[in-house]
């Protein structure tokens, strides 16, 4: 999935594939603004979310990503909460 703006982040949202085992996991990556536009300010380095869940396919993992991204930074959310 590319790269998306929400508000003033920038959101990678990913899925990697499981090794030993059928499914794929959500990733995900926040940065944030940076006067250096050869730079990314990570907020939120990638890592796996919603550690409990594995996907069937590449395209849900991805979108469970984006969804905790949209909890995390959507104004009046209750943040990041149990991902």
């Amino acid at each position: 999935m590319p790269s998306e703006k929400i508000g003033e982040y920038e959101v990678e949202c990913s899925a990697v594939e499981l090794i030993g085992a059928p499914g794929w996991v959500a990733h995900l990556a926040i940065y944030g603004h940076s006067h250096n536009p050869m730079h990314r300010n990570n907020v939120f380095p990638d890592q796996r979310v919603s550690l409990d869940a594995v996907f069937p396919t590449k395209e849900e993992a991805e979108a469970e990503a984006h969804r905790v991204a949209l909890t995390m930074l959507t104004p009046n959310s209750n943040g990041p909460g149990e991902h």
